[in-house]
């Protein structure tokens, strides 16, 4: 055992240098070899490349230490033979599929024909497994059987993995984000690296000892370590809370996609996807979702990899975009300095600031600029209707009139954005970062600039912190790994699902440079009334995605008139390439796939932790199984609804959603689940004042730095502590998550039980 340790503990140390060691001298990291700033591929590839050589290399040697993964009966392999053969069947009629689509499209069938079929057939699909994967048996339903071969449950967690963020918004953060992201949105690599990086501590720390209990699901965990319900039921209702902000997000990219694909109303297009997740997940629990996700897999990554390499090709001729999209970021850097240069750039700056300063006017004396604007507007509709002027202008300035704030409530919230929003793109390149610059500000600088040097590192660090503990407390992710045959199959799976997540992680960075560099060299200077047609398309979906506006009027499209949302740019890389619309479609349908497999994952957890460990009562026979199943079921049906209506408000971008769950989840769980499985006097009553500390305080620095919030309370200055912005509030709650569940340990009897559960554990 003491060898194991050492092992664990020189792999966690490569893996601290790998991450948070190549982060920090970042800066300092800027010698250029073969095209590429050292700092830069360290951060968007090469610390992912010593990620999994530890996850595989610890998988290789536990189990040989183990001796438990040394071959398998006749009757697993013959079933393992069949999957195989299975899925090499299914992957070859897809390929045919999208060859017969792409062949009718060229023939002349319709782009809403080419999108409809793909989002018909893909939803069927799912739908299908999930009606074949049926079941009302405990230990299908939770766990699948315990019987899912390695390498497909590494698939399944991939796609449960790759969310509609990582599918869907990674690659549009990457683009305007950069390297680490603005002083007000933190991020960039960030995302790379923590949502890579936390999965070696997930199978140094955590899966082989969760495995080795046999659970069903997390707060199952609490239960069997500490005993009692407050630690369980604590835990279900964490379970609860960070899923389901998880899940809104989902939901969210599946009704963008889905009212893209159909042309329906986003609203509609929530609830076609919907109807998908319940069909997947609702009649066969994990049995059915975790095969669904296999073929979801397939489907997002052939659609995320098709067009990068088209791109590749397009502009390098070299379809391999990781290892070649380097030669980009130098001819990236030149365009960026030519836009900083130009002098219609700067007009349209200085418009930005005008309008910000117009907007800071009017919210010094709200009232009195509210009311103004409205006797202009119908001094203007009195006007118009007396010149009988045409009926399109008179009805234009209505509903100017009608869309003014209601109150000064809403106009101070509404002009209070608008001016922030002018202030930003006020600012170089539209406010984004220079793409390959490592943190804001200068080490070597004046006094303002190294604070803000300091700031953009630490709040990086802190943003990578979180998603990596996040990973290790999610959940959705954690329940996977119930679903092997063994402990070794479930080490040899965390290494699987790494290695198909780094196949779009890596791919990722290498897509927002590509986009970046076509939207600089090609779209920027073309005429307004040239501009491509799905511009106004998508615009139409929602118009936070893309928006144009000729600001200084030369009838030239600036960069900073253009505005991309993050959920944009892989979505839109079809169109912007120049790629056929069976492209489009494909892409759509991957993002579908995203957010439909996390989706599915994500509710199951939610209907498990409500009607297995929240309301559960001990039952351990058949009939008692049987009946938490059919209310896992009831549910997940009603936490779907729910959700749905709460992404139909549009409450925030998908990459925040999905960070502050992370942030909530890694407080929550991991400083308890680390401590209980590594220490065995840690108490039952130290549990629950770790998770209550952790998850309070994070929810606490979330909501306390809400605008709103701080609006409504009347508080001033920032509300910041040491400058880290609220999406990576879970660096404080973990922190003290450990402090007080340490601290209550010592203070509180450890009873023999809970140490026997302790050791149970190892």
């Amino acid at each position: 055992m003491a060898g194991g340790f050492r092992l664990e503990g020189w792999l966690l140390a490569i893996w601290f240098a790998a991450s948070f060691g190549i982060v920090y001298f970042a800066n300092d990291l800027q010698i250029i070899v073969n095209g590429w700033p050292l700092g830069y591929w360290f951060a968007a590839q090469g610390s992912v490349f010593v990620f999994i050589a530890i996850v595989a290399l610890f998988a290789w040697i536990a189990n040989r230490r183990d001796a438990e993964g040394k071959g398998s009966d006749d009757g697993y392999a013959a079933y393992k033979g069949r999957l195989h053969r299975k899925f090499a069947a299914y992957v070859v009629c897809l390929l045919l599929f999208l060859l017969a689509l792409a062949i009718a499209e060229k023939y002349g069938l319709k782009k809403s024909w080419v999108g409809g079929t793909f989002l018909i057939a893909t939803v069927s699909l799912y739908a299908a497994i999930g009606i074949y994967g049926r079941t009302s048996d405990a230990v299908e339903y939770y766990v699948a059987g315990r019987n899912i071969p390695a390498i497909y449950n590494g698939m399944a967690t991939a796609a449960d993995w790759m969310s509609a963020a990582s599918f869907i918004s990674m690659a549009g953060g990457l683009y305007l984000q950069g390297f680490s992201g603005t002083s007000s949105q933190p991020g960039g690599l960030a995302y790379v690296l923590g949502w890579t990086g936390g999965f070696c501590l997930l199978a140094l720390l955590v899966v082989p000892y969760l495995r080795r209990l046999g659970l069903y699901t997390v707060p199952d965990y609490f239960g069997v370590r500490f005993g009692g319900r407050w630690p369980r039921m604590i835990a279900a209702f964490s379970a609860v809370l960070c899923s389901f902000t998880y899940v809104v997000a989902q939901i969210y990219g599946v009704g963008l996609i889905a009212s893209r694909l159909t042309g329906v109303q986003f609203e509609v297009g929530i609830l076609l996807g919907l109807g998908g997740v319940l069909l997947c997940s609702f009649l066969g629990g994990m049995r059915a979702v975790t095969w669904t996700q296999v073929t979801q897999y397939v489907v997002l990554i052939l659609a995320f990899l098709i067009p990068v390499s088209w791109l590749a090709y397009k502009q390098l001729g070299n379809p391999l975009a990781p290892f070649v999209y380097g030669q980009q970021l130098s001819k990236i850097t030149e365009l960026e300095q030519q836009l900083l240069e130009s002098p219609a750039e700067q007009q349209v700056i200085r418009e930005y600031a005008r309008r910000a300063r117009d907007y800071e006017l009017k919210l010094q004396h709200v009232d009195a600029a509210l009311e103004g604007e409205r006797r202009e507007l119908k001094e203007k509709i009195r006007l118009l209707n007396e010149r009988h002027a045409d009926e399109a202008a008179v009805v234009l300035a209505r509903r100017e009139l009608a869309a003014l704030p209601k109150d000064t409530l809403a106009a101070r919230e509404l002009w209070t954005g608008a001016m922030q929003e002018n202030l930003e793109r006020a600012k170089p390149l539209g406010g984004m970062p220079a793409h390959v610059r490592p943190f804001k500000g200068d080490p070597k600088g004046t006094a303002e600039e190294q604070r803000a040097f300091e700031l953009s590192r630490n709040n990086f660090i802190a943003l990578m912190f979180c998603l990596m503990v996040g990973t290790v407390g999610l959940p959705h992710l954690l329940t996977r790994f119930y679903t092997t045959r063994t402990v070794a199959e479930a080490r040899t799976s965390v290494a699987w699902s790494l290695f198909f997540i780094a196949l779009l992680y890596l791919s990722a960075p290498a897509l927002a440079v590509l986009v970046k560099y076509e939207i600089m060299s090609q779209l920027v200077g073309q005429n307004f009334d040239s501009l491509p047609a799905w511009i106004a398309q998508w615009a139409k979906v929602d118009p936070t995605l893309i928006a144009v506006s000729d600001v200084n009027g030369d009838h030239i499209l600036q960069f900073s008139e253009l505005r991309l949302g993050a959920d944009i740019v892989m979505l839109a890389t079809p169109e912007l390439g120049g790629m056929p619309y069976v492209v489009s479609g494909l892409v759509a349908a991957g993002g579908l796939a995203a957010a439909l497999s996390t989706a599915d994952g994500l509710l199951l957890t939610i209907g498990n932790a409500l009607a297995h460990d929240l309301f559960f009562r001990g039952e351990s026979d058949q009939v008692g199984a049987v009946r938490r199943v059919m209310l896992s079921k009831f549910a997940l049906l009603v936490v779907a609804l729910v959700a749905a209506y709460a992404a139909a408000q549009r409450p925030a971008d998908i990459l925040y959603l999905v960070s502050a769950s992370f942030s909530l989840a890694g407080a929550a769980f991991v400083p308890v689940m680390i401590l209980g499985i590594f220490w065995a006097r840690t108490t039952a009553a130290a549990a629950v004042g770790g998770m209550m500390t952790g998850l309070g305080l994070t929810i606490y620095y979330i909501v306390v730095n809400t605008p709103a919030v701080r609006s409504a309370l009347g508080l001033s200055g920032s509300g910041l502590w040491f400058g880290i912005l609220p999406v990576s509030a879970g660096v404080f709650g973990i922190l003290a998550g450990f402090a007080v569940t340490v601290l209550l340990s010592f203070l509180s009897p450890s009873s023999d039980a809970c140490e026997r559960a302790a050791m149970s554990c190892r």
